[in-house]
C-alpha cells in the first residue's frame, strides 16, 4: 500500500465536491462573499442557469492584485485568523474554500479593484491553474465571472438537472441572501431577462414585498421578543391563510439563513388546532444570539448550525409566535370610523312619548274550520263559517268526489314501461360519503372518494400515455401568484400539465393564469388557488424510474389530489353515473394504492349485525 499526498488540484476537486454542488452554489457563495465586502448593490448575471456563465458584480471593497491571486488558494481568508476568532463569527464567509472550490471546476475570471486604487486587475483561473494577472480599468468592487461550470468533472455536468429545476435553485439561494439584507440593493437576470431589481428596502417586510409579492406580506403579522437568550423578531402568516405548499419558511440567526426541523416543530405547535389538513404557515423568523453560543462550522454548505441552549430557545419561538396570534385578530373587522358620515339622531329617554297611539288590527277568524270535511251531499254550511272562514270561497261542492274523478282518469299512469323493463332501485347517497346500492344477494356499500380515485386513476393514466382528455374551462380565468421558483417548476411540466387536461398559461414571472381544469375539479378562485397548490407539491416530489412506473405514480397522485378536491354527490342520479364509471373500470375493487372502494354486505351479514 502506497500513501501519497494528493496534488493541490485534485484536493481542491474534492473540497468542490462538497462546497459547489451545482450552479446555485455558485451563487451563493459569491454572493454571500459580495455581502462580507460591504457591497451596497450585487448584480447576478446567469446564461443557462449558469452552466454557461455565473457572473456577480458587487461594488464593495476589492481587492490588491496580491489578494486577487491569492484568495483562490484553500484556506485563504481575510476573517479568521486565531483559533478564538471561530467563536465570534459574524460574516457569511470564513473558511476560505468556496473560491478555491469554484475556481478547481470552472473557468474563473476576477475584474478588481479598491476605491483608494487608480488601476484594477484581472485575474484567471481554470481548474485550478493560475493562468494570467494583468492590469485593467474596472470599477471599484469585484466582478467574478465564472464560466463552463464542471467542464473538467464530466459526470458531475451530467448529472445536472434542466435549466428550469437549476433555476429555480439559483433563485431560492438568491432570495435567502436577499432576505438577510434588506439595506442591500440586489438584482437577478437570467439569459438577458431581468427576474429581480431589487432596491435597497425601507424595512424587511418592503424586502418580503419585493422578492415574494404583495398577496404573501400582507397574511403576516409580526413577532417579537427579547430575553436575554435571544432576541426573537420577524414575521408569520396568517393561520387562515397557511397552504399546503411547503415554501416561504425561513429562519436566520445573526444574519445568517438556516435550517432547523426542531425549530420548525415550535412553529407548526404554535398553530396547533389552528391550521387546516396539511397546510403550513408562511414565517420569517430572525434570531439574534451571543456568537460564542452557536456553531455555524458543522456542515459545508453552512446551513445548519448547532445552538448551546436550543431547547430554552425553542420555547421562546413557541411562546412569541402564540403570543402573536392571540394578539392580532384575524377575524373580519368592524369599522367605526364615523369620518364624513352623516350624523344619526340621538333618541332621548323619552322617546316612548312621542309614539303615535296605534293598536295592532284584530283578524276575525275560526280555528275549527276545515274546508276538506265537507258533507258528501254537497249540503250547505253554516252561513258564519263561510264568511269568517274561507274568505267568501264557495265551499258547498264535493271535493273528494271530483279528487276521485280526477284519480280515475289516470289509473293506468306509471305503467307506461312496466312490461318492457324493470327499473333499478336508485342508490342511496349516506352523509355524502357513501353509495348503498342492491347487489347480487344483498347490498353494496361503495365509498364515493375511493370510487372517484380508482375512475380519475384511469383517465389520467389513459391520458399520460397519450390518450384524449376532458378539460372543462373556467368561467372567468383564474391568476395565482406561485412566485419565481415554483413558476419554473410549472414551465418544466407544462406538457405534462396540458395531457392530464390542465389549461396554464404563464405570466408575467412569478403568476400562472389557469384557463381550465380537468373535468371533476371545481373552477372557482379558491379551489383552483387550492389545486395548483395539490399540484406544485406533486411536481416537486417528481420521481425517477422506469416511464411506466413514473407515469403511474404521477397518475395515482392527481387522481388522490382531484378525488379529495370534486364536489360532493347529492343525488341518486350523480350516484349512479359515479357507480356505472367505476364497473368499467380495470380493477373496480380496489384503489390504485390497494385499498377497497366497495363492499358487499349479504343478508347473513345483515342478519348477524341485527
Amino acid at each position: 500500500m502506497d500513501i501519497r499526498i494528493l496534488p493541490g488540484n485534485i484536493a481542491n476537486m474534492i473540497a468542490a465536491g462538497e462546497v459547489v454542488q451545482r450552479p446555485a452554489s455558485v451563487v451563493k457563495e459569491l454572493m454571500e462573499n459580495a455581502v462580507d465586502a460591504g457591497a451596497s448593490q450585487v448584480t447576478v448575471i446567469l446564461t443557462d442557469a449558469g452552466r454557461t456563465l455565473i457572473q456577480v458584480i458587487d461594488n464593495g471593497c476589492g481587492m490588491t492584485p496580491d489578494e486577487a491571486v491569492l484568495c483562490f488558494e484553500r484556506h485563504a481568508t481575510s476573517k479568521i485568523a486565531t483559533a478564538e476568532d471561530l467563536n465570534d463569527i459574524t460574516t457569511f464567509g470564513f473558511r476560505g474554500e468556496a473560491l478555491a472550490s469554484v475556481a478547481a471546476v470552472a473557468e474563473v475570471t476576477l475584474k478588481t479593484r479598491r476605491p483608494e486604487d487608480e488601476v484594477g486587475c484581472k485575474v484567471e483561473f481554470a481548474g485550478s491553474v493560475h493562468i494570467s494577472t494583468d492590469e485593467i480599468s474596472t470599477p471599484a468592487g469585484s466582478n467574478f465571472a465564472v464560466r463552463n461550470l464542471f467542464y473538467n468533472v464530466p459526470a458531475r455536468r451530467k448529472f445536472l438537472k434542466s435549466d428550469n429545476v437549476e433555476f429555480k435553485h439559483v433563485v431560492e439561494e438568491f432570495t435567502r441572501v436577499a432576505l438577510t439584507r434588506p439595506e442591500t440593493g440586489f438584482s437577478l437576470s437570467h439569459n438577458g431577462r431581468e427576474i429581480f431589481s431589487l432596491k435597497p428596502a425601507k424595512s424587511l417586510k418592503y424586502r418580503i414585498q419585493d422578492l415574494l409579492g404583495n398577496n404573501v406580506v400582507s397574511q403576516v403579522v409580526d413577532v417579537s421578543a427579547e430575553t436575554s437568550v435571544v432576541r426573537v423578531n420577524g414575521y408569520v402568516g396568517r393561520p387562515d391563510q397557511a397552504r399546503k405548499t411547503l415554501g416561504n419558511q425561513f429562519f436566520f440567526v445573526n444574519g445568517r439563513f438556516f435550517r432547523s426541523p426542531y425549530f420548525h416543530k415550535a412553529v407548526m405547535n404554535a398553530y396547533d388546532n389552528l391550521l387546516p389538513p396539511g397546510a403550513t404557515p408562511s414565517y420569517f423568523i430572525y434570531l439574534e444570539v451571543d456568537p460564542h453560543s452557536i456553531d455555524v462550522n458543522i456542515h459545508p454548505t453552512k446551513t445548519e448550525i448547532k445552538f448551546e441552549d436550543d431547547s430554552v430557545i425553542f420555547q421562546i419561538i413557541y411562546a412569541c409566535i402564540k403570543e402573536s396570534i392571540g394578539r392580532n385578530s384575524f377575524g373580519a373587522s368592524i369599522d367605526f370610523n364615523r369620518e364624513d358620515m352623516p350624523e344619526l339622531p340621538v333618541l332621548s329617554n323619552d322617546f316612548s312619548g312621542f309614539q303615535p297611539e296605534a293598536s295592532a288590527p284584530s283578524v276575525s277568524y275560526d280555528p275549527d274550520y276545515n274546508p276538506f270535511d265537507a258533507p258528501a251531499g254537497g249540503g250547505s254550511r253554516d252561513e258564519s263559517r263561510g264568511t269568517s272562514g274561507n274568505f267568501g270561497i264557495d265551499t258547498s261542492g264535493d271535493f273528494r268526489g271530483y279528487s276521485a274523478q280526477y284519480v280515475d282518469k289516470r289509473e293506468d299512469y306509471g305503467k307506461l314501461f312496466e312490461d318492457k323493463m324493470v327499473a333499478r332501485p336508485a342508490p342511496l347517497v349516506i352523509d355524502r360519503k357513501y353509495i348503498v346500492s342492491t347487489g347480487n344477494g344483498g347490498i353494496v356499500v361503495t365509498s364515493i372518494r375511493r370510487a372517484r380515485e380508482r375512475v380519475l386513476y384511469d383517465r389520467f393514466l389513459a391520458a399520460l400515455r397519450g390518450g384524449e382528455h376532458v378539460s372543462q374551462s373556467a368561467l372567468f380565468p383564474v391568476q395565482v401568484n406561485v412566485g419565481v421558483d415554483n413558476r419554473l417548476i410549472f414551465d418544466e411540466n407544462a406538457e405534462m400539465l396540458s395531457s392530464l387536461g390542465f389549461d396554464i398559461s404563464p405570466f408575467g414571472n412569478d403568476t400562472i393564469v389557469v384557463n381550465g381544469m380537468p373535468e371533476g375539479f371545481q373552477v372557482d378562485q379558491s379551489s383552483v388557488e387550492s389545486a395548483m397548490a395539490d399540484v406544485l407539491i406533486i411536481l416537486s416530489e417528481g420521481g425517477t424510474g422506469l416511464q411506466e412506473m413514473m407515469e403511474s405514480s404521477m397518475a395515482e397522485k392527481f387522481a388522490r389530489m382531484a378525488a379529495a378536491g370534486c364536489k360532493d354527490i347529492e343525488t341518486s342520479a350523480e350516484a349512479a353515473a359515479l357507480i356505472d364509471s367505476l364497473y368499467s373500470s380495470s380493477n373496480p375493487e380496489f384503489t390504485p394504492g390497494g385499498r377497497r372502494t366497495m363492499r358487499l354486505l349479504t343478508s347473513d351479514d345483515i342478519e348477524k349485525m341485527i
